[in-house]
């Protein structure tokens, strides 16, 4: 059980995935009336002695700073006994902070009688810190079964060796969160439960691994139910950032949306062609190698990280394993952003879209491009289910969590 200051540290690192149990924190601190906090946000500008603060509710707050106000700065994680003095000259926009006071002239401003600050450089570093960790104990693929008994999810996750089964291993500790249907968003996402994954779910989970990679002990699982959509693309609308693709599948036409939070990638035709000789049930040592013959995709070393895109190991794994043992979507991820206007009628692509409630439109998370001979190897698009990860778990990296929620 958080301490009262614990639980406020928690909720007050609310940045992009820095804490993925962060919504439960809040609950926690809404219950407990003496810690609920008058405001929580990021600044957006500060002139005098007040803040403009943009809530995580998305409101503006004007914040007065009085001579009396008490300022405190803490680092993500930190025990509020932790926290250092400060000067109003020390914050400055994009900074998060949690303020408490009284309200003031309207229901829109507030006195300040205390502002405990977190640094937008001090968080992007938090962040970066559990990108990287997700990157390198996480896994990520199709849920093939959950035993609610043991807390075992059964997850299949696509190697460039092929499939293979982990059992991420769950306990009343791990946090579990479920992505919103309509949603591309990780800030989205909900406190979850484990009765709520269901074979065919999306999960993604952070933890340590066995020494073979075949069972996982999560600390955190983010699931979610996701569309998986292949086909070629009848029309491109540039005004409203959307495109129709005939979905092999369901033989009907598919409006997609493509948002900022959006990723997108062309396939290399190399690459393209190992895997549909994998799918074809090809020899695993040919259908490993990537386009460099290292065992996947290496990207430029400035080439800007997606999703959860890990680095790769000692042979080009994306997991630090043995060569060919990574984790394909984790390859995919790490490519270079492919820009909407490359996007032509004709091409072939796979989605993975939000589930939503209107069939025939989506808002796609993933969306590869350049797919044509894994369309050829598998008619009915069945290899995008397994091939690609529809994780969106802070779009910009480290200049998303200096950001803050979006």
């Amino acid at each position: 059980m958080l301490g009262k200051n614990n639980v406020l540290i928690v909720v007050f690192a609310t940045v992009t995935f820095v804490t993925v149990h962060v919504h439960g924190a809040v609950t926690g601190v809404q219950q407990t009336a003496s810690a609920a906090p008058k405001a929580l946000g990021t600044i957006k500008a500060i002139s005098g002695n007040t803040i403009s603060l943009t809530t995580d509710a998305g409101n503006e707050v004007s914040i007065q700073v009085q001579d009396t106000t008490r300022l405190l700065r803490v680092a993500p994680g930190q025990d509020l006994k932790e926290a250092s003095s400060i000067t109003l000259q020390d914050i400055q926009a994009g900074d998060r902070i949690l303020v408490r006071g009284k309200s003031g002239d309207s229901e829109k401003a507030l006195q300040a009688s205390t502002i405990i600050a977190m640094k937008k450089g001090d968080i992007a570093q938090k962040q970066q810190r559990d990108l990287q960790d997700w990157q390198r104990r996480g896994i990520g693929g199709l849920v093939k079964a959950v035993d609610p008994a043991t807390g075992i999810i059964t997850v299949s996750t696509m190697t460039a060796a092929g499939a293979k089964n982990v059992a991420v291993k769950t306990t009343p500790k791990t946090v579990i969160r479920r992505y919103s249907p309509d949603s591309v968003k990780f800030d989205d996402a909900k406190p979850g439960k484990l009765e709520e994954i269901k074979a065919g779910d999306q999960l993604r989970a952070r933890g340590n691994k066995n020494e073979d990679g075949t069972e996982l002990s999560a600390d955190e699982a983010v699931s979610g139910s996701f569309r998986n959509i292949a086909g070629l693309v009848a029309s491109v609308d540039s005004a409203k950032n959307t495109i129709t693709v005939n979905d092999l599948s369901t033989k009907k036409p598919i409006t997609i949306r493509i948002s900022d939070a959006s990723q997108m990638h062309k396939l290399p035709q190399q690459m393209a062609q190992r895997i549909a000789m994998r799918l074809k049930g090809g020899p695993p040592s040919e259908a490993a190698a990537g386009p460099t013959g290292q065992g996947g995709a290496q990207p430029p070393a400035q080439t800007r990280q997606h999703s959860m895109g890990a680095p790769a190991g000692p042979g080009g794994s994306g997991e630090g394993g043995p060569r060919g043992n990574g984790d394909l979507a984790q390859m995919l991820n790490r490519m270079p952003a492919m820009p909407f206007s490359e996007l032509v009628k004709g091409d072939a692509v796979m989605i993975v879209a939000t589930s939503g409630s209107d069939s025939s439109d989506a808002t796609a998370i993933t969306l590869l491009s350049g797919v044509e001979p894994i369309l050829t190897a598998s008619p009915n698009g069945s290899g995008a289910a397994s091939l690609l990860a529809p994780w969106s778990l802070g779009t910009g990296g480290a200049e998303a969590a200096a950001a803050g929620p979006q």
